[in-house]
């Protein structure tokens, strides 16, 4: 039964030890004179190849003279020389491919354990965020060999470094527009301390695997490098051809069971092996049914290998095509010896055939990719645009630059999202994009500069401000200063930005005095609740007695004794807002009291006045009686105007009768307005008489 072919890892020694039961042998050389460096061994052997080959391509050259001879007419020269230059070029193509695939092999041999190189996903890491990244990082140190993850963690290191660095120039940025000095700027972050320390592990991780690779990778080499030696010598021993055989066999063990060499001698050292293994068949001249039967079986499998070859060739997946093809080609090169010389040239052939369609392929992917990276390219040219269209924009506007600031960091965040370009355009493109934002913040730090000067202008009113409530904050002239502490906190809000940095220091002094200022005024308010809240009770007690008072009959006396009860019911002070109600009570009683008296209106009025006038005259201070003869004042000016426009009334009522109801109340009207005239008039003489 044939092997599995569907996963080439499974398709190892195992499975052709199942079809070989003897010889086995190397793979086919493509380059015999490459040989390893700086050994004796190798030198002799050169010299051995050089006459083995001397002889062979001397006869090759012949034949192909002759074939040339018979082959080549005179007037086909024109279309050989075509033919030949289109198979140059093919052949170097599929060179190149080989060389890739050998290098890629190479790489992976030098470290056996990292089998899994390939399936490691490759993300969109431009794509994501500082933090994202910093996880990613994380995540690949914590599930994936450390030498498998290079390519990763350098693209990731990559990203990470190109967005911090536009975090910082934006910080940078907001630093001198607070108006720091760019020579203390210094900005760090979580994410950045996340990535470093994650970083640091890889390198230390990827130090350590490779100081403990490098021991085994010498000694490794120098034990391949001693097999080599040995099938040298295989060639002069003078044994039987079965012992000799049997020791062929063992060296072929020991080699495929040797461990990871050096990635640099890997090809050398296997076109080396190689070569003396095939030696060791060409000069074998005994046992050549045991020989042919080796080649039989390495034709088997290399014919089982090309047929896998070929079904990749027909899969449309290219990229997991190629990978499986390069495990292919190792176990071509790796697993698998010579074979017949009939059949060398044409298997080779047909391999690379297929390796050259499954490489087209790849390519035509690639060049799929290219579309993306061209319209991603597309998009972050717009992107920059767009950018340098904002920067020819006039905005004169704090808010106008916020709007602006924002829209721009848009269009970064859309930059950073918008996927790869073609690698020949990365840096220009970058540099495009930075130039745009250099640009663009240029501009906003000369508007903010400029604005700083009036946040100058603005920083010194407030300070003014805080002194004056600074200043104001013990005072005990409440009715003074508090007027005066409302206005500076409106001015405070009229006044337009201060610098940041400023902001809150200044915003904390200022609300500390003010606050200090209002507290004691509603800790004074408090203390005299609670006295207005005693002089009410007072009061009413006051009320109830009064209702029980007795009047002589002469009136002098009468109206003394309740002038002293005005200035009894005023002494005991003033009460809460909600209980001024008790102050009327106490007028309709007195009112009352002066009309058993036998007492008119407008003397009543005045006795009534008289004692209010006793509680405003103070001889260190007028203002309250000034404001009490303005208000009276204005008062007659009032009465005398009502009185005008209700004797301009009666003129509209020309020949009417004197008792009609209308006319009768209009002159009602005027009689009542020229008694309250002549209190005012009373009172304003009373005034005048403090004076």
């Amino acid at each position: 039964m044939l092997p599995n072919l569907t996963n080439p890892k499974h398709f190892k020694m195992s499975d052709i030890n199942k079809l070989q039961n003897n010889a086995e042998g190397a793979e086919e050389i493509n380059n015999t004179n490459n040989e390893l460096n700086n050994t004796e061994s190798t030198n002799n052997t050169s010299a051995e190849v050089d006459d083995f080959e001397s002889t062979v391509n001397s006869k090759e050259e012949s034949n192909l003279k002759e074939s040339d001879d018979v082959d080549k007419l005179p007037n086909e020269t024109d279309t050989k020389d075509e033919e030949i230059t289109e198979e140059k070029a093919s052949a170097t193509e599929n060179d190149e491919v080989i060389n890739e695939i050998e290098e890629s092999n190479a790489e992976d041999a030098e470290d056996e354990g990292n089998k899994e190189r390939h399936t490691i996903e490759v993300k969109e890491y431009d794509s994501m965020s500082l933090e994202a990244l910093a996880i990613e990082l994380e995540k690949l140190l914590k599930t994936e060999k450390v030498q498998a993850i290079k390519k990763h963690v350098d693209s990731i290191n990559g990203e990470f470094k190109t967005k911090f660095q536009a975090l910082i120039d934006e910080k940078k940025e907001e630093f001198l527009n607070d108006g720091g000095n760019e020579i203390d700027f210094y900005y760090s972050s979580p994410v950045q301390k996340r990535f470093k320390e994650a970083h640091r592990e890889y390198r230390k991780k990827l130090n350590d695997h490779y100081k403990s690779l490098e021991q085994n990778l010498k000694q490794n080499l120098a034990d391949k490098l001693e097999i080599i030696e040995e099938l040298k010598g295989l060639l002069n021993l003078e044994e039987n051809i079965n012992t000799t055989y049997k020791h062929f066999k063992e060296l072929q063990e020991r080699w495929r069971n040797t461990g990871p060499i050096p990635r640099d001698k890997y090809n050398n050292a296997w076109n080396s092996y190689h070569h003396h293994v095939e030696m060791f068949y060409d000069f074998l001249h005994l046992n050549r049914d045991l020989r042919d039967l080796d080649f039989k079986h390495n034709l088997e499998k290399k014919l089982l290998i090309i047929e896998r070859a070929e079904e990749l060739a027909k899969d449309d997946d290219a990229m997991r095509s190629f990978r499986e093809l390069q495990e292919l080609h190792k176990m071509w090169k790796e697993e698998l010896g010579p074979v017949g010389r009939e059949h060398r040239e044409e298997i080779w052939e047909r391999f690379k055939a297929a390796t050259k369609i499954i490489n087209d392929k790849r390519q035509v992917y690639y060049k799929e990719i290219d579309k993306i990276y061209e319209k991603n390219l597309e998009n972050k040219l717009e992107i920059i645009a767009k950018i340098d269209a904002l920067n020819t924009q006039q905005t004169n506007s704090h808010g106008g630059w916020q709007k602006r600031i924002k829209e721009v960091e848009e269009l970064r965040d859309q930059f950073f999202n918008a996927g790869k370009v073609p690698i020949k355009v990365n840096e220009a493109t970058w540099a495009k994009f930075k130039d745009a934002v250099r640009t663009f913040n240029r501009q906003k730090n000369a508007f903010y500069k400029g604005l700083k000067k009036d946040q100058y202008k603005n920083l010194q009113l407030k300070l003014d401000l805080i002194k004056v409530a600074e200043d104001n904050k013990e005072s005990e002239d409440f009715e003074t200063v508090t007027p005066l502490m409302k206005k500076i906190q409106s001015d405070w809000k009229k006044i337009g930005h201060v610098p940041r940095k400023d902001s809150d220091k200044i915003w904390k002094r200022f609300k500390a005095a003010c606050n200090y200022y209002f507290d004691r005024i509603h800790s004074k308010r408090n203390a005299a609740s609670q006295e207005q809240v005693e002089a009410y009770n007072k009061k009413n007690g006051f009320l109830t007695s009064l209702k029980d008072l007795k009047l002589p009959k002469d009136k002098e006396k009468g109206v003394e004794i309740l002038k002293e009860q005005i200035k009894q019911w005023q002494s005991i002070g003033r009460v809460p807002n909600d209980k001024r109600y008790i102050d009327g009570k106490f007028q309709k009683t007195i009112d009352g009291l002066l009309t058993t008296l036998k007492v008119d209106k407008t003397e009543a009025e005045m006795i009534k006045y008289e004692n209010k006038l006793d509680s405003l005259v103070n001889p260190d201070d007028t203002k309250n009686l000034d404001n009490e003869r303005n208000y009276i004042r204005k008062k007659i000016d009032e009465v005398k105007g009502q009185i005008n426009q209700l004797e301009n009334n009666l003129q509209f009522f020309t020949n009417v009768d004197e008792d009609n109801p209308l006319v009768k109340e209009v002159h009602t009207n005027i009689k009542k307005h020229k008694q309250d005239l002549d209190v005012w008039k009373a009172k304003l003489k009373k005034i005048k008489g403090f004076y």
